[in-house]
């Protein structure tokens, strides 16, 4: 017989799911208010009453085992694994067009997905004694390194910021990639282990091409989530001096509740997320809260030694949700800005994906880039979905 907290677990979790999908399905946009988000004692008590699944040493929980990395890293989000560990990463290939809205840039990328974004990857670049660290942007789930980054590339390199990019996470079908991996231009849907992997060999790349001795990191979504782990496990503590990150799943998301509904029905040790990450691939699984990914990156602490963070959240996102799962707490060493994007600009209505074409973002990035270069705080009118001041 279920205890009174699992009921009441289970209730939680359902109230909170459908409540996304009424919202999701009543079309509500950038004029309504958001919804009040739960909060992390609301998501923990989601999960009470059973162990997460896949939290084991072995990482044999759920219907299959996930995959090691030979260092005691379980890879299995969810304690199941649909496909393989696999994939890579991939240079880009010729530069495309500067945009200025998410729909236009994410509609090139789809046929473009090989394309670098506009400032980026001039291996023939050199930093400067006044700006000395090189510039790598990280794109997120389901995206690639241009349609990251048609916005934020070339006002970074223009900034006088030699600035590098890469497709991580490109994998199929039949790796675990999900079926999003079949569209052309959706990367980032690998195990995010692998995909830290592939962005320690990319990071040595630039430093020796730049003869440089550290990098800053740009990154959304995933990425943020993906280079915290370099940083921690992959000796990129080392080689990093400012991380940057948008909306990043520093401590996973509950997809407004679906990913809570999704883990609390996992616990009660029906095997939903397995069938979910079929659809949505490895990395998309990983980044639920509770998930094993989650669990090993924070277990340690938030931060690192010797990293300067700028955590930037928007009210209004809908994928890492509730936003203030991205904010940071400064360990030993480390200092941590969070940022919360609508703070004195209440006209920006960016979500997670907008965001990434927000003035005032990009604005927040150069500042912590380039803190010599008296950038100014831009706050104009970004609507939710479309981004671009609402222009296609």
């Amino acid at each position: 017989m279920k205890s009174p907290s699992r009921r009441r677990a289970v209730r939680t979790a359902v109230f909170t799911g459908v409540s996304a999908l009424a919202v999701a399905l009543s079309g509500a946009g950038a004029s309504a208010a958001p919804a009040p988000a739960p909060t992390e004692h609301d998501l923990a008590e989601v999960m009470a009453g059973s162990p997460i699944a896949g939290t084991g040493s072995a990482c044999t929980s759920g219907s299959g085992a996930g995959s090691g990395n030979g260092s005691g890293n379980c890879y299995g989000g969810s304690g199941s694994s649909s496909g393989s560990s696999g994939g890579k990463s991939t240079d880009t290939v010729g530069v495309g067009p500067a945009q200025t809205s998410f729909l236009g840039a994410f509609a090139y990328g789809l046929g473009n997905g090989d394309a670098a974004p506009p400032g980026a990857n001039d291996w023939h670049c050199k930093p400067t004694a006044d700006k000395p660290r090189p510039v790598v942007l990280l794109h997120g789930t389901w995206m690639n390194a241009y349609n990251g980054y048609a916005f934020m590339g070339q006002p970074i390199k223009d900034a006088g910021l030699c600035t590098f990019t890469f497709n991580y996470g490109r994998s199929s079908l039949v790796e675990g990639g999900g079926l999003g991996s079949v569209l052309p231009g959706v990367m980032g849907t690998g195990y995010i282990q692998d995909s830290a992997d592939q962005l320690a060999t990319f990071v040595d790349r630039v430093l020796a091409a730049t003869g440089s001795d550290e990098v800053d990191i740009v990154a959304h979504s995933q990425g943020g989530a993906m280079a915290n782990w370099y940083t921690k496990f992959d000796g990129g503590a080392a080689k990093v001096k400012n991380l940057i990150t948008f909306g990043a799943t520093q401590h996973g998301t509950s997809l407004d509740g679906i990913g809570a509904l999704g883990r609390a029905i996992n616990n009660l040790g029906i095997d939903v997320l397995g069938l979910v990450e079929i659809f949505v691939g490895h990395a998309g699984i990983q980044q639920t809260i509770g998930s094993d990914f989650v669990n090993q990156l924070n277990a340690g602490g938030d931060t690192v030694a010797g990293v300067d963070y700028t955590v930037v959240g928007t009210r209004y996102d809908e994928v890492t949700n509730p936003y203030d799962l991205t904010f940071l707490k400064a360990g030993p060493g480390a200092t941590v800005d969070n940022i919360t994007l609508q703070d004195g600009c209440e006209q920006d209505v960016s979500d997670h994906l907008t965001m990434m074409y927000s003035p005032r973002a990009l604005s927040i990035a150069l500042r912590a880039l380039d803190p010599a270069g008296n950038h100014e705080l831009a706050c104009t009118f970004n609507p939710w979905l479309i981004g671009g001041g609402g222009s296609l």
